[in-house]
């Protein structure tokens, strides 16, 4: 996600250099119209025009709510998961321990098994976050022009999810993982495997099995919302109806505009025929302005209703799953120079 305090003008510019030469290209072809082929007589009234553009900023408005509602749900789901996963590792820490197993294992053999279930949750938040980045049809961020251009494009896109899996677990699991639709939930499950075939060992207490059992299923919660977001989009008819009924107020805009900037510049030929004979050019940069606020605040409902696409203004889900690794890992005890460093930004973005 974005961090900087403010996009600049610069990046906004950019960002919507095509719309809005797009923008200048629709009005000065009106305005040309209007000065050389003197077409006065095609205008519409500004009563009918407000109530379409006051309609427009309403459905506009509703987008963009329910866009940043579901980002905001999406942050909270992957604090849960933040604060899940350090539970985890504290209970692992704490509850696989010799002290109701009748037959003892050494310190290495239990800081074994809590380093293999450990890693096994980085690779379910790993295959997690690349589930959240797979690309759906109805999202925008391969579509991005200035996100491909800046290469602001999550490591998930640049990596394979099995070259990273295979940081995490053994060659055995890798290949039945990989063979799974749904990678995520196949972790969950040899976790819980794990966690019973020591219960069953006397490593873990039966009330600290039932314990790290409800983390698992607090996991699998957290899961399930996350992929309730990225599989359920914003509902089509309201993203189609919002973009058509905001270019039916930009396309006809001008019939009003022009026409009242040429009635302004005849009062104004009265005391100075020069600048009044000219003055409906004036209507391209108000035209301009007008249609530029109205693309922008739809387009960034647009972009905002997919929080884990991968653009700079969705969830950073790679920064937090690798946060929360780092965490893990010093708390397992490895050295900095075994732990992987936290993803670089990029032109002030996170991801």
């Amino acid at each position: 996600m974005h961090t900087k305090k403010k996009y600049s003008i610069l990046e906004m510019v950019l960002w919507t250099r095509f719309e809005t030469l797009l923008f200048i290209a629709i009005i000065s072809i009106c305005v040309a119209g209007y000065f050389f082929l003197d077409l006065q007589w095609l205008e519409i009234p500004w009563t009918p025009l407000a109530l379409i553009g006051t309609a427009v900023a309403f459905v506009i408005g509703f987008q963009n709510n329910s866009s940043y509602g579901r980002i905001w749900e999406a942050r909270k789901i992957w604090g849960g998961i933040v604060n899940t996963s350090r539970t985890f590792g504290m209970f692992l820490q704490d509850m696989i321990t010799n002290e109701y197993c009748q037959t003892t294992v050494s310190q290495g053999e239990l800081e074994k098994e809590i380093k293999i279930l450990t890693y096994r949750h980085i690779a379910w938040m790993t295959a997690l976050r690349y589930a959240m980045r797979a690309p759906k049809p109805w999202e925008t961020i391969l579509k991005q022009r200035t996100d491909r251009e800046w290469g602001l494009l999550p490591p998930e896109m640049e990596n394979k999810l099995e070259n990273d899996l295979e940081l995490y677990i053994s060659k055995e699991d890798l290949n039945s993982i990989l063979q799974k639709s749904n990678k995520q939930t196949a972790l969950l499950y040899l976790q819980s495997h794990h966690l019973r075939k020591l219960k069953e060992k006397g490593l873990i207490w039966e009330f600290s099995f039932l314990e790290l059992e409800g983390v698992l299923q607090k996991l699998f919660t957290l899961q399930g919302q996350s992929e309730r977001i990225k599989n359920f989009p914003y509902p089509r008819h309201f993203a189609t109806l919002n973009h058509y009924f905001m270019w039916v107020f930009i396309l006809v805009l001008p019939l009003a505009l022009v026409p009242q900037f040429g009635e302004i510049g005849s009062k104004i030929a009265t005391s100075n025929p020069v600048i009044g004979k000219f003055f409906v050019w004036a209507t391209i940069p108000f035209y301009v302005i007008v249609a530029w606020i109205f693309h922008t605040m739809e387009r960034i409902g647009r972009t905002g209703e997919n929080p884990f696409e991968g653009s700079a203004n969705d969830v950073p889900i790679s920064t937090i799953a690798r946060g929360i690794e780092i965490d893990l890992r010093q708390n397992l005890g490895e050295g900095a120079d075994d732990i992987p460093k936290q993803f670089p930004e990029k032109h002030h973005t996170q991801f």
